[in-house]
């Protein structure tokens, strides 16, 4: 795959995510190949990641302070154009109305051309917050965000509605879009060393990373991959 292979057709990408470090393990040599193309990129970060630890003794506030420093260094890494909080619970996400309007604002705001997201419908997909997210931004986009008469207040805010035309799930079961990042590779880890509270500095996690990328790109013509099931929304 080239930089060509984003084509003219699609300018805006909006990742809609549950914690901080999900955009990077999941799309970031991605992020990087679209910037690369002159894309714009904007990620929507649903929870500050505030119980994301094993010891007790962390106050949430503190950490969720510091998982979004961290978020918006791996964005300024990959060069993205621009990380929304929503600070959303951690840990209680729904895929209610409340998180849909949150979502239909933002797609609103930034008008995106495709929304990369969790795969909420994979067997076995087991963390909620996931699950949640990824059902919020699939409900959010069809056909909440595209016709007027939901969340009518929006357009007195001067929001119009907008239509995505397609959302890529990342993390799927049978993925049908296989991103090559092998020159990407190392900038999806310098953003992953970027959350230091979840990673450290990745030492042991870079050969694992490294593993799961060559083996979505088996059977292509490039060495490393992130991988996708695109949904068309309108053509």
């Amino acid at each position: 795959m080239t930089d060509q292979d984003f084509g003219d057709e699609f300018q805006t990408y909006m990742l809609v995510v549950a914690h901080p470090d999900d955009s990077e393990f999941s799309s970031a040599g991605t992020v990087a190949r679209l910037k690369d193309a002159g894309k714009r990129v904007v990620l929507i970060q649903v929870t500050s990641g505030d119980r994301g630890t094993s010891d007790a003794s962390v106050d949430p506030a503190e950490l969720g302070r510091t998982r979004e420093a961290e978020q918006r260094e791996a964005a300024k890494r990959l060069g993205m154009d621009e990380v929304v909080f929503l600070r959303c619970g951690d840990g209680s996400l729904m895929p209610d109305l409340e998180l849909r309007e949150k979502i239909v604002r933002q797609i609103r705001v930034h008008k995106p051309d495709v929304i990369i997201t969790h795969d909420p419908f994979r067997p076995y997909a087991l963390h909620p917050d996931h699950r949640a997210v990824g059902l919020a931004a699939t409900d959010a986009v069809y056909p909440t965000a595209r016709d007027p008469l939901y969340f009518p207040e929006h357009l007195d805010e001067g929001l119009e509605p907008h239509k995505t035309a397609e959302i890529w799930f990342f993390g799927p079961e049978h993925p049908d879009k296989v991103v090559d990042i092998t020159e990407t590779f190392d900038r999806k880890m310098h953003a992953l060393r970027a959350h230091v509270t979840q990673v450290g500095e990745a030492a042991e996690l870079e050969p694992r990373m490294r593993d799961r990328a060559r083996e979505l790109a088996e059977g292509h013509p490039f060495e490393l991959a992130e991988a996708f099931k695109v949904v068309q929304m309108r053509r």
